[in-house]
């Protein structure tokens, strides 16, 4: 059950492929994110598939529950292993994205997760700015719960947060993660891979501790030991 994803925050195909040379017989998950979605489209998808990568489709639908189930229909058929909404778009839309994957054969073999809050996101900006006065665990908590009872596999949350998702019976898949010797950049809950593991958290998404490595694969290597 446990996997290391790499995010493969590339601009193009061509850059991508240029990374994933060094990787040649080992095929790693890989997370293709809005970023090079919006420029490739699903034939990049497709083509991923056909290589035999396992792909976590991150596009975080968030919209009316007619307009999500529509795209998670659209999304279903190109049979990636996991694909993800916004639980911030309430049960209803959660549910209709499940209604979307399960239209389609291949979509059915999909695990479907929600985004509580993103690794980026303080205590300070879910007060002030999202006007959320609780603290971040118990809004995880219960963005997790009600992506339970819309029938979802698992979220998108801070290793920090991973055991309370574990407690609910979940999958956590946890971005945020950094070797010790590495930057933070722009995330703000962190965690070493081997804390994560640690934690509970069942995935693991990294992305410049990896992909900006001198030796992505090393970095890599190192993170599939310290996680498992």
């Amino acid at each position: 059950m446990k996997d290391v994803i790499i995010a493969c925050d590339f601009k193009n195909k061509e850059e991508l492929f240029d990374f994933l040379k060094p990787f040649d017989g080992y095929n790693p998950y890989l997370k293709i994110g809005m970023e090079i979605f919006y420029k490739e489209g699903p034939s990049l998808v497709k083509e991923l598939k056909s290589k035999g990568f396992k792909i976590f489709l991150d596009l975080k639908l968030h919209d009316i529950p007619n307009t999500v189930e529509k795209a998670m229909k659209n999304i279903a058929e190109l049979g990636v292993e996991i694909t993800n909404v916004h639980a911030g778009g309430g049960i209803k839309m959660m549910e209709a994205a499940r209604r979307g994957l399960d239209s389609c054969e291949q979509g059915k073999n999909t695990k479907l997760i929600a985004v509580t809050q993103l690794t980026s996101t303080s205590q300070e900006v879910l007060e002030n700015e999202l006007l959320i006065n609780k603290p971040m665990n118990e809004v995880v908590k219960q963005y997790a719960l009600n992506a339970k009872k819309a029938n979802l596999d698992g979220v998108v949350c801070s290793p920090l947060e991973a055991p309370i998702i574990k407690e609910l019976g979940l999958l956590s898949v946890t971005p945020g993660i950094r070797f010790n010797d590495d930057s933070k950049d722009d995330q703000k809950r962190v965690a070493t891979p081997s804390l994560a593991k640690e934690l509970g958290s069942s995935y693991i998404v990294v992305g410049r501790s990896i992909t900006a490595a001198k030796d992505p694969l090393e970095a890599y290597l190192r993170c599939v030991k310290e996680f498992n």
